[in-house]
């Protein structure tokens, strides 16, 4: 690996034992084993470095989302159902890395450059979300999909990981948000007066 490769690996450790606010750049050199300069040369911050890895983080859990689709229609409730136990799953581990969410959050006015690149990064997310639970490749998702319906899972998806991060007890199960959402659809779909 490069400098580039051993900063991101090295702010990825660092953010999972230290979060946002308690990682410095001195921490990130000294887990990668790099020097200062490295970090402006290939991210031109720290925080910019830092918003990477925690980009790098949460791609790295892509894969624990996806269900086999096989047995289940795109967009319908059972896929629903399976993608956020799988997702669900991801925010039951200890020192899970949504907790670096939060953090944001919490702090985004003491790090602004890290919120700046993480809004960037909010329409992709929810871009990748919609072939998930709908079908289809995220590569044709509009960008008014992912303006709309991406945007619906991705506050859906913060608002868990703002719950999981509370009270994992008490913090919604899948089972209970699909019923959530086969009471809303109802609803919304009652041809009564």
């Amino acid at each position: 690996m490069g400098h580039r490769e051993d900063l991101l690996e090295g702010a990825k450790r660092c953010l999972l034992a230290k979060g946002f606010v308690g990682t410095t750049a001195r921490d990130i050199v000294k887990e990668s084993g790099t020097n200062l300069a490295s970090i402006g040369y290939h991210y031109g911050s720290k925080d910019a470095l830092l918003a990477q890895a925690y980009i790098s983080l949460v791609e790295g859990m892509g894969g624990a989302f996806e269900v086999d689709v096989d047995d289940t229609g795109p967009g319908s409730l059972e896929r629903f159902e399976r993608v956020w136990s799988n997702i669900i799953g991801t925010m039951k581990e200890p020192g899970s890395v949504w907790r670096l969410s939060m953090e944001v959050l919490a702090f985004g006015d003491r790090l602004p450059e890290v919120r700046d690149h993480l809004v960037v990064a909010q329409r992709e997310a929810g871009r990748g979300l919609i072939p998930l639970l709908m079908g289809g490749r995220e590569e044709d998702v509009s960008d008014e999909t992912a303006d709309t319906l991406g945007m619906f899972y991705v506050t859906l998806m913060t608002g868990l990981i703002a719950q999981w991060t509370f009270d994992p007890k008490s913090a919604p199960r899948a089972g209970q948000l699909t019923a959530g959402l086969r009471r809303v659809t109802e609803a919304a779909t009652d041809a009564r007066p």
